[in-house]
């Protein structure tokens, strides 16, 4: 039982820290300006591993040299700095990709182009939720009402420190969507 406590304070501990850390970095980085990470237009971006390389697939199993290369799969995608180096909302808008929409026939897919600001950032700028990125790749019911509830006010814990855990927008975020680390994507609106 000692133990577990230990662990839960260190675990604290560590999240605390990782928040004074970006919020620091977003401070003397971003502020005031806030623009997305910037690269040198030269600078070349990192090099996708080869899958027999990556420290994640077993390069003596016989099925990976029948899966396509990330380098080479991913080389007609616009680039992007964090994450897997793709832009992937850009990639939809230029119609490089096209996901399927649904798998169940009659599934109506609802895009919506709804901006939602949310204000609770502390000193941070505010955030900007925008929906039309989100639906048009998933249903309403993937974060609605499980993750977030539809009614303003609604969403109970939603803080940095429960995202940094996979909750909410860490579900994804970190995970398949860009990182938590681009801080300035998500905190995109100036504090009037």
């Amino acid at each position: 039982m000692r133990i577990l406590s230990q662990w839960r304070a260190l675990k604290w501990l560590g999240l605390v820290l990782a928040a004074v850390l970006a919020f620091s970095a977003a401070v003397h980085a971003q502020i005031p300006g806030l623009q997305p990470t910037q690269r040198a237009s030269d600078a070349p971006y990192p090099v996708q591993l080869p899958l027999n390389k990556d420290n994640i697939h077993d390069p003596a199993a016989p099925g990976v040299k029948m899966l396509q290369e990330p380098r080479e799969g991913l080389a007609p995608l616009p680039k992007d700095y964090p994450g897997n180096y793709v832009h992937w909302v850009r990639a939809l808008r230029e119609g490089i990709i096209q996901p399927r929409t649904n798998i169940l026939p009659g599934t109506e897919i609802r895009v919506l182009d709804l901006d939602v600001v949310l204000s609770n950032t502390g000193e941070m700028p505010l955030v900007v939720f925008p929906h039309r990125q989100h639906t048009e790749w998933l249903d309403c019911s993937n974060c609605h009402e499980k993750l977030f509830a539809s009614k303003k006010g609604g969403t109970q814990g939603l803080n940095m420190f429960s995202i940094l855990q996979g909750e909410f927008c860490g579900q994804c975020h970190g995970a398949v969507a860009f990182p938590l680390t681009e801080c300035n994507r998500c905190h995109s609106k100036k504090r009037q």
